[in-house]
């Protein structure tokens, strides 16, 4: 299934388009989503509009959505099956190709920044005695090399919100009494998916953004507190190379610059690796239908996912043009930009905005009426003209 619009927009200087997850978001919170989407798009267009490059702008957008209490990111996380806070988060820059994770990470408040500083330290080249410096670092030692490399501790506790403690609260609640109840097998296959539909496509809030700047480069990065009541070391997509975000600059071969950032249930986005999967359909010619492909035949139905009997995940994805194209009688040279999102599970709000823009725009998009979660999808986007960017 698939629902598609389209909208024409002015753009100079660079282009953001920002989710705050894929899941379900109830008309009563909608509100809050669309409005720290705005803020997270202010807040890369800011940086692009003093000149920073794509990988500052993403950076920026990621810690407004983590300090939302709103998201499933930084604070307000999902509190995991001890009742603590273990966030996962990276980010990739498409002009080096550098990626900088951290998984499981505790006590920080913005996790984003740590993958951020693994990826600007891994660029500065070897470690004493010719050692490899880390991309991906996980638990304590995430956090140790995070407040040894100047990022504040934040206690976890003061990382949770009352509405993430209610809900832990009510989860445990429901697991001691599945687990106290011994009515047989049957019986014990209806709550497990009872739990699934309670607490499943409504907790994958993951957060994301992918930024173009005014010189052309790309970015991507996502960030997520995991599944709620999730096994204390369990990391979810929103760390994995591939399948979190990724970002690639058109070169050789490659015609067209792509960014993307996923959400949804991480051992699905992992086992199909599909922010890789996703870059990679873009450089067909229609953008439209290679990414309408590329969900339904390498995420829905995956033979990787075969056993699975809904499939829940969303995506946000930009391309640009490496053939800009010279306007007549001038030296502005301009690009083609295209952004769309798409999604398997009952909602995704998402929020975009290029530097020419006063405020930016957002959405929640929504299966059709009368489709099923995890088994159909929608489709939407936009097109936008970037000036000034030089190949």
């Amino acid at each position: 299934m698939e629902a598609c619009r389209s909208q024409m927009l002015k753009c100079s200087g660079g282009f953001v388009l920002v989710h705050a997850g894929a899941g379900y978001h109830s008309e009563s919170k909608a509100k809050e989503y669309k409005h720290v989407c705005k803020r997270a798009c202010q807040r890369a267009v800011d940086q692009l509009r003093a000149g920073a490059l794509a990988m500052e702008a993403v950076t920026a957008a990621l810690v407004e959505l983590e300090d939302s209490p709103f998201t499933n990111a930084g604070m307000g996380s999902n509190l995991n099956l001890s009742g603590e806070i273990e966030c996962d988060a990276s980010i990739m820059d498409g002009k080096s190709l550098h990626f900088g994770a951290v998984g499981a990470i505790s006590g920080i408040k913005n996790p984003v920044l740590v993958a951020n500083c693994l990826l600007i330290e891994a660029q500065k080249g070897k470690l004493s005695a010719g050692r490899i410096p880390p991309c991906f670092l996980v638990g304590r030692g995430a956090h140790d090399w995070a407040v040894s490399h100047g990022i504040p501790p934040c206690p976890s506790e003061n990382m949770a919100t009352k509405f993430s403690l209610s809900a832990y609260k009510r989860n445990k609640r429901k697991m001691e009494l599945a687990e106290k109840m011994d009515a047989g097998q049957n019986q014990t296959k209806k709550r497990r998916q009872s739990s699934e539909n309670e607490n499943g496509s409504g907790c994958l809030d993951t957060v994301g953004a992918v930024v173009i700047d005014s010189e052309g480069n790309v970015a991507a990065a996502v960030s997520s507190g995991g599944l709620a009541m999730k096994h204390p070391g369990r990391v979810g997509q929103a760390a994995h190379y591939g399948c979190g975000c990724w970002a690639e600059n058109s070169f050789n071969m490659n015609s067209y610059s792509t960014a993307v950032s996923t959400s949804g249930c991480g051992e699905h986005l992992i086992r199909t690796m599909l922010a890789r999967e996703c870059s990679a359909a873009m450089q067909s010619e229609d953008a439209h239908q290679a990414l309408l492909e590329a969900m339904q035949n390498k995420f829905i139905s995956s033979p990787f996912l075969a056993s699975e009997d809904r499939v829940l995940g969303g995506v946000i994805v930009l391309r640009c043009c490496r053939n800009v194209e010279a306007q007549p009688s001038s030296n502005v040279q301009s690009a083609m930009v295209e952004f769309l999102w798409s999604h398997t599970t009952e909602s995704m709000c998402v929020g975009y905005m290029s530097a020419l823009d006063s405020k930016a725009k957002t959405h929640i998009s929504r299966l059709p009426p009368g489709t099923v979660p995890g088994q159909s999808l929608a489709i939407e986007g936009g097109v936008c003209r970037l000036m000034g960017v030089l190949d």
